[in-house]
C-alpha cells in the first residue's frame, strides 16, 4: 500500500522490526497496512564468511544495529501523538546463539548460510530415519537447520557450547536483551528443524541425539501471544514505547508471504533478495510434502510449504562487481537485450551451497561452455538464468501439492529492481509473474499479523497488498529454457551428488509424485 503521512493514518499504529540477513529496518504502519511516510530507521550490514563455508556476525552487534535503527525511528516520530498498539517483528529463520546462564551471547550469530556441519549433517541422516524426521518437523537434515549445527557446535567449541544455557535464534536474543525475558514462537521454531509441528513441541527424538534438552530451547507460544514490554532501561530511553505489547518474533518468509497478499494456495510468492525462496501459505496441516521442499508454520492453523535457494541477489551483485559491468542501469539495459540462453553456458549458482531442491550443502558454484567470445553480461545472464532454473524445479513439486494453479507474486529487493530478470522468470517458469507495490513486505506482514493477534484485523485479506506489472512468458522463449533446464540439470547430475532420498520419496531431478502426508 503507498505509504501517507502520519496525520493520515488509520490507528492503531504498530511498529515493524525486520531484522534480515543483510540489513535491519524499522517502520511503522497503520491498521490498513500502509507505512507511515518518513518514520523508518535502516541499517545494513554484512556477514563475516569465512573460507571453510562460516557465516556468522557477532549477536550483540546485530542487536545494536536494531536499537540504532529503533533510536531513529522514534526520533523521526518525535512528539506526535500516534496510538502504537504494539511492536511486530519479523527475523531470518534457521538463525542460532549460545547465551549463557546470565543472558550474555557466548556464541557468535550463525546465519542459514553456514555450511560448516555437513559431516554432522550426514552423520544424523545415518543415525535416523530422515523420512519420518521431515515428516514431523518439515526439514531434512542439511546445515541450514538446527540439528547439525548444534552437533557441529559442540565439537568444533566445546568450551563455548557447555557455557551455553540456551540456544535461541535473533529474535529471541534481541527480545532477551530489550525485554528481559523471551519465548519462541510456532514461526520461528518451525524453522529450526526441532520443531514436532504434529505435536507443536520441540521434537523428542531429535533432542535424544543431539547434547541439549527441551529445556534449552525457548518456551513456545504463538503468535497472538506478547512476551512482554521494555524492560526499565529501554523503557527510560523509549518512552513512547513504555508498556506497549511486544509480540514475538516470527520467520521473515512467512512475513513476507503476508506482506505481498500471498495468505492462501492460491498465490505463490517468489521471494529474491540476498538468497531466493518460493513459498505458498494454507491451512495446517499441509497435505503432503515431497522430497525436495519444506514446511514450516506462521502458526498453529496455518502451515508454509516452498522451496529456498542460498543464492540470489548476492551472485546477482558478486557477479557485478568481480566482472565490473557498470552502472545497474547499464547492466539492465545489456541484459534486457540479450536473447534467451544465446550465450551456450551453462551455469550452478551454488556460491553457498544447495538448499532446496537437492539439499546438497557441498555444492559449488560451476560455468561450462566458456569461448573466448563470452562477454561478461553473458555470464551475468547465465547465472540469473540458472537461479529461475532453480525456482522451476521447485515451482514443479509445489505443483504437484498445491490444490490447483496459484498466481505468481514477486518480492525482494533484487528481483523488483531488474525487470529483465523479472521477465527471465516468467519466461523460465512459463507462468505470468505479477510483481509486488510492497517495498517491504516481510516488515508489513509481521504488523498485519500483530493487527490480527490484537483483533483489529478480523481477516488478512482485509488488507490487500499493492501489485504492479504483471510479466507475461513468451512462449518461444520458455522454449528456448525448457532447452537450457534441460542443459542445467545434466550439469547438476553430473557435477553435484545430491542428498539421498529417504526410503520411499522421489529424488528432486526426478519430480516423482510420491510424498508423505504431514500432519
Amino acid at each position: 500500500m503507498p505509504p501517507v503521512f502520519p496525520r493520515e493514518a488509520e490507528p492503531p499504529i504498530i511498529v515493524a522490526l525486520d531484522i534480515g540477513t543483510s540489513s535491519v529496518r524499522a517502520l511503522c504502519f497503520d491498521r490498513r497496512g500502509c507505512p507511515l511516510a518518513g518514520l523508518e530507521g535502516r541499517a545494513a550490514y554484512a556477514m563475516e564468511v569465512t573460507p571453510e563455508g562460516g557465516v556468522q556476525t557477532d549477536a550483540d552487534a546485530m542487536v545494536a544495529r536494531a536499537v540504532n535503527c529503533l533510536d531513529a525511528l522514534l526520533a523521526a516520530l518525535g512528539t506526535q501523538p500516534l496510538p502504537i498498539a504494539a511492536v511486530a517483528t519479523s527475523a531470518f529463520w534457521h538463525s542460532l546463539v549460545g547465551v549463557d546462564a546470565g543472558g550474555h551471547a557466548v556464541t557468535p550469530l550463525y546465519g542459514w548460510g553456514d555450511t560448516r556441519s555437513q559431516a554432522e549433517a550426514a552423520a544424523l541422516r545415518q543415525r535416523l530415519d530422515e523420512g519420518a524426521v521431515h515428516a514431523r518437523t518439515g526439514c531434512p537434515f542439511h546445515p541450514s537447520y538446527l540439528p547439525a549445527k548444534l552437533l557441529w557446535l559442540s565439537r568444533a567449541s566445546p568450551a563455548a557450547f557447555r557455557r551455553a544455557a540456551r540456544w535461541m535464534s535473533v529474535g529471541e536474543y534481541f527480545h532477551l536483551c530489550l525485554l528481559g525475558r523471551t519465548a519462541c514462537s510456532l514461526s520461528m521454531a518451525s524453522g529450526t528443524g526441532l520443531l514436532d509441528q504434529r505435536a507443536g513441541t520441540w521434537d523428542a527424538e531429535l533432542l535424544a541425539a543431539l547434547p541439549i534438552g527441551p529445556e534449552q530451547l525457548g518456551p513456545l507460544v504463538d503468535l497472538d501471544a506478547p512476551v512482554g514490554s521494555l524492560g526499565a532501561e529501554f523503557a527510560r530511553r523509549w518512552p513512547t514505547l513504555g508498556g506497549v505489547p511486544w509480540f514475538p518474533a516470527l520467520g521473515d518468509g512467512a512475513c513476507s508471504n503476508v506482506g505481498s497478499g500471498c495468505t492462501g494456495p492460491g498465490r505463490v510468492a517468489l521471494t529474491v533478495g540476498t538468497s531466493g525462496a518460493m513459498r505458498a501459505l494454507c491451512d495446517a496441516p499441509a497435505a503432503r510434502v515431497p522430497w525436495g521442499l519444506w514446511a514450516y508454520r506462521l502458526d498453529r492453523r496455518r502451515a508454509v510449504l516452498g522451496g529456498a535457494l542460498s543464492s540470489g541477489g548476492d551472485l546477482f551483485a558478486w557477479l557485478q562487481e568481480v566482472l565490473r559491468l557498470g552502472t545497474a542501469e547499464e547492466v539492465e539495459r545489456e541484459l534486457a537485450a540479450l536473447p534467451p540462453d544465446g550465450h551456450g553456458l551453462t551455469c550452478l549458482p551454488f556460491l553457498m551451497g544447495e538448499r532446496s531442491p537437492g539439499w546438497a550443502a557441498h555444492a559449488r558454484g560451476a560455468l561450462v561452455g566458456l569461448r573466448l567470445t563470452t562477454r561478461p553480461i553473458e555470464i551475468l545472464q547465465a547465472a540469473l538464468e540458472a537461479i529461475a532454473y532453480r525456482f522451476a524445479l521447485i515451482h514443479e513439486l509445489l505443483g504437484q501439492t498445491l490444490p490447483g494453479p496459484a498466481e505468481i507474486v514477486a518480492s525482494g529487493g533484487a528481483l523488483l529492481r531488474s525487470p529483465a530478470w523479472m521477465q527471465m522468470m516468467a519466461d523460465v517458469l512459463g507462468e505470468p509473474v505479477t510483481a509486488s507495490a510492497e517495498p517491504e513486505a516481510s516488515s508489513r506482514g509481521a504488523a498485519l499479523l500483530a493487527l490480527e493477534a490484537l483483533g483489529h484485523l478480523p481477516d488478512l485479506a482485509a488488507a490487500p497488498a499493492a501489485v504492479g506489472r504483471t510479466f507475461s512468458p513468451e512462449p518461444g522463449k520458455h522454449q528456448r529454457y525448457r532447452e537450457g533446464l534441460k542443459r542445467h540439470r545434466g550439469l547438476y547430475e553430473a557435477l553435484v551428488v545430491p542428498a539421498e532420498p529417504p526410503s520411499g520419496r522421489q529424488g528432486p531431478e526426478t519430480h516423482g509424485d510420491r510424498g508423505e502426508q504431514w500432519q
